[in-house]
């Protein structure tokens, strides 16, 4: 193990030994590799030597389960998504397609949130607080890659986005940070149904710290119904 883990055999033993004191980042993850360990068993690691969860590894995302597709299916009046770190959409309902955008039309490169608010017209038409939520979403996105250790990851993202809007270049240049989705107001012009209140909140997904759900209720029953006819208007004919 000892040679796997490119340490000497008398320092590994002494670690098993707890002695020697505590061993560097660097020793831990290539114990962690040596031993094969799963993310939580590496994060066990960490803990127990150092006292701290180990950095972030950006891993990209490999979509979500069908159990979780059902989960989003389930919410009928509740426009729903699974987004990754980087913010990129990877699932959502039919009531998201129906209130928030078309993303099964959409190139999945387009399926972004980020790119969405900046980029697409109709998304942008329909906030009704767009500079407001811009620079809130600006700031959220920093501080979530950062905290997905993906800033590199998304830096082709960032600058095609600052060629396309002026406005995106300013604030990200602003370098505001703030805490992510949590929960919050949202309103929209929706093209038919007129103006709808929703209530959004955010959720991790067990075991995938790389997803994320948000989810917007109809803030009332007015709203609920201007869903409902939404979704009756789009609803799949029968064959």
């Amino acid at each position: 193990m000892a040679q796997r883990a490119n340490v000497s055999a008398t320092w590994y033993t002494w670690l098993e030994q707890g002695r020697g004191g505590a061993p560097s980042a660097n020793v831990l993850d290539r114990i962690a590799r040596a031993l094969m360990l799963t993310d939580d068993e590496r994060e066990h690691l960490f803990l127990l030597g150092l006292g701290r969860p180990p950095e972030v590894r950006y891993q990209a995302a490999e979509g979500v389960t069908p159990r979780l597709q059902r989960v989003l299916d389930a919410l009928a009046l509740s426009p729903a998504y699974v987004k990754n770190s980087t913010w990129d959409i990877v699932a959502w309902n039919r009531a998201a397609s129906i209130v928030l955008a078309d993303y099964a039309a959409l190139p999945p490169e387009q399926r972004n949130g980020l790119r969405l608010v900046f980029c697409n017209p109709r998304v942008r038409a329909a906030m009704a607080n767009w500079e407001n939520d811009a620079r809130f979403v600006v700031a959220a996105f920093r501080a979530d890659i950062a905290r997905a250790g993906a800033a590199r990851k998304v830096e082709a993202l960032v600058d095609d986005i600052c060629r396309l809007s002026s406005e995106f270049a300013a604030m990200w240049r602003d370098n505001d940070v703030r805490s992510t989705y949590g929960e919050g107001p949202k309103f929209l012009r929706h093209p038919r149904a007129g103006r709808i209140a929703l209530e959004y909140s955010a959720f991790a997904v067990d075991g995938r710290p790389d997803l994320g759900m948000v989810v917007y209720n109809p803030a009332t029953a007015a709203d609920a119904n201007r869903i409902r006819s939404l979704v009756k208007l789009k609803a799949p004919t029968s064959k």
